[in-house]
C-alpha cells in the first residue's frame, strides 16, 4: 500500500484487516522506499495513490516494471487521475472518499483476478500503456506515450473523445474545455499536462490558455505587437500570443518539409 496521507493508509489498513485472506507486506508514503519494497517483496496486489510529492503513482510503477508489476488498484482524490487510471486499464480505482462497500467490491474482484493468475496479462497492458517498461537510468528521462483519447461525461454518460476529434482546447482554471465539432466538454485536467501528454505532431499551443489541432488551422492573420489571429476550419478565431509565435511557426514549417 502506497499513500502519502497517513489517514488514507490507516483507512485502507483497517479495511484490509477485516479480510483474513489478505497479508499486508508493507505500507509506504511514496518514493524510493516503495519502489524498493515492491521490487523485493513482489506483492500480488497494490493499493497505490496517484498524486504524491516527489514521485507519483505512475512513476512508481515505471520504477518496478523490469522486475514485477502487481495488480493495481489506484487510489486518488482527484477526478482527472481516476480518469487517467481508467484510460491505462488499471484493474480498478477508488475515488476518495470511498466507503466500505466500494472497497470490498474492488478488493473482492482483485482477489479473484489474482487467484486466476490473470495479473500477468493485465500488467503487460498496463506497462504498454504507461509506455516505459524499463526503469529510468540516471541522467535520462523517460518519454511517456502520447495520449490519444480522453474520457468525457455528457448527459449522464461516459464516452471517449479521440485526439483527432478535438478542434481546440482552452484552459478554465483547473479544468479544460474541449471543443469538438461544435460540442464542448469540460474536463478536470490542466492545460500544461495535456500539452505534454498529447502528440506534438497533432497539437500546438498558441497561447498560455489555448491549444489547437494543427490540421484544423486554416490561416494566420497578423495583428498588433507580434500577435496573430488564428482561424480554424470551422470559422473559430483565436489569438496566438507573441511568446508562442516562434514555436508555432517552427511546427507549421515542419509540415512543409518534403517527406
Amino acid at each position: 500500500m502506497v499513500d502519502d496521507e497517513a489517514l488514507g493508509r490507516r483507512k485502507i489498513l483497517r479495511l484490509l484487516e477485516e479480510d483474513p485472506d489478505v497479508e499486508l507486506l508493507g505500507e509506504f508514503s511514496g518514493g524510493g522506499e516503495a519502489v524498493q519494497a515492491i521490487r523485493e517483496r513482489k506483492p500480488d496486489l497494490l493499493f497505490l495513490d496517484i498524486h504524491m510529492p516527489g514521485m507519483d503513482g505512475f512513476e512508481i510503477l515505471r520504477g518496478v516494471a523490469d522486475v514485477h508489476t502487481p495488480t493495481v488498484i489506484f487510489v486518488t482524490a482527484y477526478d482527472q487521475h481516476a480518469v487517467r487510471a481508467f484510460e491505462i486499464h488499471a484493474f480498478d480505482y477508488l475515488l476518495k472518499p470511498f466507503d466500505r462497500n466500494r472497497f470490498r467490491d474492488a478488493l473482492g474482484r482483485a482477489k479473484q483476478h489474482v487467484r486466476k493468475g490473470q495479473e500477468g496479462e493485465l500488467s503487460k497492458r498496463l506497462l504498454s500503456l504507461l509506455g516505459d517498461s524499463v526503469p529510468r537510468q540516471a541522467g535520462t528521462s523517460a518519454v511517456p506515450p502520447a495520449r490519444n483519447r480522453l474520457m468525457v461525461k455528457s448527459n449522464g454518460r461516459i464516452s471517449f473523445l479521440r485526439a483527432e476529434e478535438i478542434d481546440w482546447i482552452e484552459a478554465e482554471g483547473d479544468y479544460v474545455c474541449l471543443h469538438s465539432q461544435g460540442r464542448k466538454f469540460l474536463v478536470r485536467e490542466k492545460i500544461g499536462e495535456l500539452e505534454t501528454e498529447f502528440a506534438p505532431d497533432h497539437f500546438v499551443r498558441i497561447h498560455r490558455s489555448t491549444i489547437v489541432a494543427v490540421d484544423h488551422i486554416k490561416e494566420l492573420q497578423p495583428l498588433f505587437y507580434g500577435e496573430y489571429s488564428v482561424m480554424l476550419l470551422d470559422g473559430t478565431k483565436l489569438t496566438m500570443s507573441r511568446s508562442y509565435r516562434e514555436k508555432v511557426f517552427q511546427r507549421l514549417m515542419k509540415d512543409q518539409q518534403p517527406g
